[in-house]
């Protein structure tokens, strides 16, 4: 991992300063911590993944091998983030990390709609032979059981990005007024 694949996994760009770093790593966290995704043991895990990956770019960004190499490439003067700047990135990158979730989760999804309609028509077709028929019935039973979980835990990740962009919005609205 580089300084600039860490900054990126935190939603910000190559000039951003200690504090913008910390800023933005304590947004994503507060959003991709695993234990707001308790009751899903799914969404847990995979947010237990990218909480992980949260912390080794932080870590590698707050270390001393970052901070180093940072002072050797860099001779232009840093921009700093405000820290309402940084607090919208770290939503950015919590939110770019849960579209994907997403993302395969509709994967997921439509993979299970086709192996409901695969039962289905295998059942169909093959009901005079037991063995398929019952092979048949079971992949419907298993489509629909991993369908109604994909669903279930679409449902959550867009609570969880209407939240996401509710904070966004209220950060935003608050910058304009001052």
């Amino acid at each position: 991992m580089n300084r600039t694949e860490a900054l990126n996994i935190l939603g910000l760009d190559d000039d951003a300063s200690a504090a913008d770093i910390k800023s933005a790593y304590r947004e994503c966290v507060q959003i991709l911590h695993p234990d707001r995704f308790a009751n899903n043991k799914k969404l847990q895990d995979r947010a237990t993944e990218q909480f992980k990956r949260l912390q080794d770019a932080y870590e590698y960004l707050t270390s001393d091998r970052a901070a180093s190499k940072q002072s050797r490439s860099s001779s232009r003067p840093r921009q700093a983030y405000t820290a309402r700047e940084a607090k919208i990135a770290g939503l950015e990158a919590a939110r770019t990390q849960l579209i994907a979730q997403h993302d395969a989760l509709c994967d997921e999804r439509r993979n299970s709609i086709i192996m409901i309609a695969a039962g289905v028509i295998i059942a169909l077709f093959l009901r005079r032979i037991v063995w398929a028929a019952g092979l048949a019935g079971t992949l419907v039973i298993w489509g629909i059981v991993t369908l109604t979980g994909a669903c279930k835990n679409i449902a959550t990740l867009n609570e969880h990005l209407g939240e996401i962009e509710m904070q966004k919005r209220q950060l935003e609205e608050n910058w304009e007024e001052d």
